[in-house]
């Protein structure tokens, strides 16, 4: 149902009234053919029909669409009483707002807060009604805190009653201990799976890093024999770079000779020693 046209201020245009329930729209939803109607309005006629009540043209629920912007902004800018002003109230505001205020206004009834009180009042009598309220409850004057409603007359037993309020607190007691064990017995299972699964993980990182260490020492090992290989192929290299100097040395120093005009014999040596450097076989050694 829409609100009623007698609560608005002024003229309310006919574009803004319900189509179903003639009242001023409230939640509203349009058809295609822009015809308007309160949501409950409209919902309660298409459970029974299946068409548009103004034209008859077919109408599904998932047809309905939000009210066009322009209709919705003139239909927020109406005025209008509040329910409560038969009560007092005299309050005046935008259809925008309405239903903020009416949650807060004085004058609006709410129930009794007391449990089993079927009285309603006014928001601003609730205190004084409290302060009355058959319902009300009252404390033990022995001091006990048991609270008891005014309506109940019958007397009580101070001790039975903190009996039952200690049984109820260990009880309580109780269940959270136990709650919470349960929850701590849930966490450690869990940590202690999760640790053996790491525990696992690191274990294969290590046999691998084991394996990766065992691959690189071969390798270095390789790498050092071949480098011993290669030193002792250039020494070999150098001494035998040492003695072709030498050779050389003593061919010009006997050509020297030859051309002073000495002795031709000289030249038998250093043929002698070029031939057996070239039948001295290479002593490698082998690692």
């Amino acid at each position: 149902m829409g609100y009623d046209t007698e609560r608005f201020v002024g003229y309310v245009n006919e574009g803004l009234l319900c189509c179903i329930c003639r009242d001023v729209l409230e939640d509203p939803l349009q058809a295609p053919c822009e015809h308007a109607f309160c949501t409950s309005c409209i919902q309660g006629w298409l459970v029974h029909y299946n068409n548009c009540p103004e034209d008859r043209q077919p109408l599904d629920l998932s047809n309905l669409q939000p009210l066009y912007r322009y209709m919705k902004n003139d239909l927020n800018r109406l005025q209008l009483h509040c329910r409560n002003k038969e009560c007092g109230c005299e309050m005046v505001c935008s259809l925008e707002s309405i239903d903020r205020h009416e949650r807060e206004c004085k004058y609006s009834q709410i129930p009794c807060s007391n449990a089993g009180c079927p009285v309603q009042v006014e928001r601003c009598n609730l205190d004084s009604h409290l302060a009355e309220c058959e319902y009300r409850s009252r404390e033990c004057p022995n001091g006990c805190g048991y609270s008891s409603l005014r309506a109940e007359g019958a007397p009580h037993s101070c001790m039975a009653e903190l009996r039952t309020e200690l049984e109820l607190l260990r009880s309580e007691m109780v269940c959270r201990m136990e709650e919470a064990k349960h929850e701590m017995e849930s966490r450690l299972d869990f940590q202690r799976r999760h640790m053996v699964q790491k525990e696992s993980l690191l274990q294969n990182e290590i046999e691998e890093l084991k394996s990766q260490m065992s691959r690189m020492m071969s390798d270095i090992h390789t790498l050092m024999a071949t480098e011993r290989q290669h030193r002792q192929k250039l020494e070999q290299a150098e001494l035998e770079k040492q003695e072709l100097l030498e050779l050389v040395k003593g061919l010009q120093k006997d050509y020297r000779l030859t051309r002073d005009g000495n002795k031709k014999g000289t030249n038998v040596r250093p043929l002698t020693r070029l031939e057996s450097m070239k039948r001295k076989p290479r002593e490698v050694t082998v690692i």
